[in-house]
């Protein structure tokens, strides 16, 4: 009981920080058509932002000032270089998001260095909230919890229940109308770019003080967070949710149980000797595949996505 508690907590709590970054992804995706390579690299920059202002204002002045500085730069992104590439195709798209990204670590690399930094909650997030079978359970994870669902809350209520939201959607169906109309739709789309790599921020600031913040966090969850956006379908922010939820529960309970593939064949009927390579391979140790297994398996059988939205 106590390992199915922990191992569940944590899957959520892992799921949820893929989300926190997904979302912005899926936003960026639902409303633009861009498939943002880059994104990751935002995420990297909140973690570094907040550790930074962090150090001069504290943590919860950088939770707020540290997404708003990433979400300028993604302004500044899309208005002097996104938007000029844009009427070239995705492909013209993807090459250029893909140089930002590797700009933006390099970046990061000449002015933060190279090793991993000190970023730490504050002390009082990082007290015990709850005690289960003598184990601590810190407040920093149930906050990280608590962030993500207000997100998800916020942006689905923002885009479904707002004059806002319906002008947001209707740039991308119908931009000529709604410029028409009297609407600024290039800058509804820069908008849009900057809200949803000020998402990314924010999960940076919380996933750098909850992982490690280091040049190489980009790299570590951003191939992830195609793989959930694929899954949960294309410009689906509800696919996103459940499929972020599924990842981070699987790769938890595969990691918990740690059984070896012969035990887990065996239950099956099929046996295999734990004597051979195969058999020795361990849950824990295929964790890193199973997102990725997911992937194939959905773009086999149901190449929308879980809850995909958008074909294209």
């Amino acid at each position: 009981m106590e390992t199915i508690v922990f191992s569940t907590l944590n899957g959520v709590l892992y799921g949820l920080l893929l989300f926190m970054l997904a979302s912005g992804l899926t936003l960026i995706f639902s409303m633009m058509g861009v498939l943002n390579f880059a994104h990751a690299s935002f995420y990297m920059l909140g973690a570094y932002f907040a550790y930074t202002v962090g150090a001069q204002t504290g943590f919860w002045i950088a939770l707020l000032l540290a997404p708003l500085l990433v979400g300028l730069i993604g302004a500044l992104v899309e208005r002097f270089g996104l938007r000029h590439v844009h009427r070239n195709g995705h492909v013209a798209e993807l090459l250029f998001t893909f140089g930002i990204a590797y700009l933006i670590e390099e970046i990061v690399k000449l002015i933060w260095g190279k090793n991993p930094l000190p970023y730490t909650p504050p002390p009082i997030l990082q007290q015990p909230l709850f005690t289960l079978w003598g184990t601590q359970y810190p407040a920093f994870r149930i906050f990280m919890m608590v962030v993500a669902i207000a997100m998800f809350v916020a942006l689905w209520m923002l885009l479904k229940r707002t004059r806002v939201g319906l002008i947001v959607q209707a740039s991308l169906s119908n931009p000529h109308m709604v410029g028409h109309l009297g609407h600024n739709v290039p800058l509804v789309f820069m908008g849009v770019f900057a809200v949803g790599c000020a998402m990314a921020g924010l999960a940076g600031v919380i996933g750098g003080a909850l992982l490690v913040t280091d040049p190489a966090m980009a790299l570590t969850l951003g191939p992830i967070v195609f793989v959930v956006v694929v899954v949960g379908g294309m410009g689906s922010l509800g696919g996103a949710f459940v499929a972020s939820l599924l990842i981070g529960l699987i790769q938890t309970f595969a990691v918990a149980v740690d059984a070896s593939l012969s035990d887990l064949l065996a239950r099956f009927g099929v046996v295999v000797s734990n004597r051979s390579d195969l058999g020795r391979i361990t849950l824990s140790q295929v964790a890193p595949m199973l997102p990725f297994l997911i992937l194939v398996l959905v773009l086999i059988f149901r190449p929308r996505g879980l809850m995909g939205a958008r074909e294209t």
